[in-house]
């Protein structure tokens, strides 16, 4: 064949091709276990600052290991509050897509504008030294201004008083929607209540929020410039702690405490 030939060509661009996609796929192959590590190792960082268990800056491997021992994970099925049995590769993304894991929300229904909502939904119990449970911590996410966000919110055992909240995934306006990230914003939080005569009325309003406000202590400041946003973590907050979300497992974990 002679060098300068068009199928010479095409066959070196064929070889180089399959060569590379030989070695792209065997990269991925042999990464998938530590991206899988990596996301995990992620996500309990971000369950561990949303509960204000630690800092951000303190949460090496070892430590997340470490305080991880404490924490268990339960699967909840949201219809009945009761606890079911869940993997701990359990995705909600993955389930949302799924028919059988999921169901589709009503437009009445759907104040988080999530569309799909996953049947069973894992929670975190972070316990005492002693077995007790400290804080109940609740994955939640809801639609804002440009993005679903992702996020944590953590009650304490009385199961209505907030321990924190955070968000780990959006793709909200930096400097407006994205100050959710900001860590003054996210210290207003705790010690804010969710239920009042067994309705979440937690909010965020304008304004800000001062000791003569009324139900100040539902109440948390708006984000500024980013009234959308602000609306959409209140939707989000108010229909998971509502009768659609978590609302029946916190009520019955009321109960039997």
């Amino acid at each position: 064949m002679h060098k300068d030939s068009v199928q010479r060509t095409l066959l070196v661009a064929f070889l180089l091709c399959v060569v590379c996609s030989i070695v792209v796929a065997t990269a991925a192959v042999s990464l998938a276990p530590v991206q899988q590590a990596n996301q995990l190792l992620d996500k309990r960082k971000n369950i561990l600052v949303a509960a204000g268990l630690a800092k951000p800056a303190d949460l090496t491997a070892e430590k997340v290991d470490e305080l991880f021992q404490n924490i268990e994970l339960k699967g909840v099925e949201l219809a009945t509050g009761e606890y079911v049995d869940i993997d701990p590769d359990y995705s909600i993304q993955e389930a949302a897509k799924d028919p059988e894991l999921s169901h589709k929300l009503s437009a009445e229904e759907d104040q988080a504008d999530i569309r799909r909502q996953p049947n069973v939904m894992p929670v975190y119990l972070a316990k005492t030294e002693d077995g007790q449970i400290d804080k109940i911590i609740l994955p939640v996410h809801g639609y804002g201004l440009w993005s679903t966000l992702y996020g944590f919110l953590a009650l304490e055992a009385d199961a209505n008083t907030v321990a924190g909240l955070g968000f780990y995934s959006h793709a909200e306006t930096p400097g407006l929607g994205g100050e959710v990230d900001n860590p003054k914003w996210k210290a207003q939080w705790p010690g804010k209540e969710v239920y009042k005569d067994g309705e979440p009325i937690v909010e965020l309003v304008k304004g800000g929020v001062s000791e003569q406000t009324p139900n100040a202590d539902y109440k948390v400041d708006a984000l500024s410039g980013a009234t959308l946003t602000s609306r959409g973590v209140t939707n989000l907050l108010q229909f998971w702690l509502g009768e659609d979300g978590y609302g029946p497992y916190l009520k019955k974990f009321r109960q039997e405490s």
